[in-house]
């Protein structure tokens, strides 16, 4: 520990308190109660809502020291403070926590210009990316050009419930080249039952985090239509193989190790068995297509965003303005899907897989 760790106390708040938000403030705060960097109180920004109650989210967190509506059963640490008021949740905080749905980022940043200190810094806790005039735009890139703050990223294998329940699990942290700052990220968010690795590729970490969940509403298609076992595995190596095929051809300097960390492999997985893209694409396709996905959402996620199908989307409009739908049909197929120009039995009814991976 150098002289600078010794006197300085690091002040930490989290930007978001859905369930991986609030599952991320509870291991925040038991590492800043155990080491003497950390200020020992963690600021929550809540997006406030009323609950059935007539109770203020806000308030019922800090009077029942758990997320009653996104993470119930769970206390979050007696040094969490929920706080609606987001310049208040940021104030003297120079290590900020981005857990917020991806397409409210920029809105967010945008809110926090000159209020932050100069040596903030900041890590990414959010799968996706946003297409802009110029082309696809990473979280961390948005962040780190509203923000001008280092930004680094958290990705793995990690279904909010079973680490809030401190069920084993890893992680991976992304970053472009202070590793000291990555190293003490990982301090911030490391338990006996959570295991975090930093590398440095923060563009492959961040790249793997936000595919996988388009291979995972692939995933929920193939369950949702009973295709079994293998069909679903199938999908499952046509999704890394594209999933690393794309990112390669945005970001050459992705590391190839990167695949086989907690944020590549390990993390598709498990968003394929488990989480929640894959849980509402399945009901899509057992409805044959025909409910929205946005009705499937608000009726099963209570709240929650689905990452998926924006993705999807976004991953779309990189495919269309490169003109590499040939290279990429399994990405391709599913958006089709999504908005209803296939109907969900069409993610295997090509057989131009093979033909697209003699091309990537």
């Amino acid at each position: 520990m150098n002289a600078e760790e010794i006197t300085e106390k690091y002040k930490v708040a989290v930007i978001g308190s859905g369930n991986w938000g609030s599952v991320a403030a509870k291991l925040i705060a038991s590492n800043t109660l155990n080491y003497d960097i950390f200020h020992d109180e963690v600021r929550m920004w809540v997006f406030d809502e009323t609950l059935p109650s007539g109770e203020k989210l806000s308030d019922a967190i800090n009077q029942t020291n758990v997320n009653v509506k996104y993470l119930p059963g769970i206390e979050l640490g007696k040094n969490v403070i929920a706080d609606p008021d987001l310049d208040h949740a940021v104030r003297d905080a120079n290590m900020l926590v981005f857990v917020t749905p991806h397409q409210f980022v920029e809105g967010v940043c945008k809110r926090l210009v000159g209020k932050l200190r100069g040596d903030v810094q900041v890590i990414s806790l959010i799968k996706g990316m946003e297409f802009k005039v110029d082309g696809p735009c990473m979280i961390s890139s948005v962040i780190s050009k509203q923000l001008g703050a280092c930004c680094c990223v958290l990705m793995g294998a990690n279904i909010a419930d079973e680490i809030a329940e401190e069920k084993f699990s890893e992680a991976t942290i992304g970053y472009r080249e202070n590793k000291e700052v990555a190293e003490r990220w990982a301090r911030l968010f490391a338990t006996p039952y959570f295991s975090v690795t930093a590398i440095q590729d923060l563009e492959g970490v961040e790249l793997c985090g936000t595919l996988k969940n388009v291979v995972a509403i692939a995933a929920g298609f193939v369950d949702g239509l009973e295709m079994g076992s293998n069909t679903k595995a199938a999908i499952i190596r046509i999704g890394l193989n594209e999933m690393r095929a794309f990112s390669k051809r945005l970001s050459p300097s992705v590391r190839e190790d990167t695949f086989f960390e907690s944020c590549g492999m390990a993390d598709l997985i498990a968003t394929c068995f488990g989480g929640r893209n894959r849980k509402v694409a399945e009901a899509f396709a057992i409805h044959g297509g025909q409910r929205p996905f946005d009705d499937l959402e608000t009726e099963m996620l209570q709240g929650q965003k689905l990452q998926g199908v924006s993705t999807a989307r976004e991953v779309y409009q990189v495919l269309e303005s490169n003109r590499w739908f040939d290279s990429f049909p399994l990405f391709r197929t599913v958006h089709e899907i999504c908005i209803g120009n296939k109907p969900p039995s069409a993610i295997v009814h090509y057989n131009d897989f093979r033909k697209a991976e003699d091309k990537i």
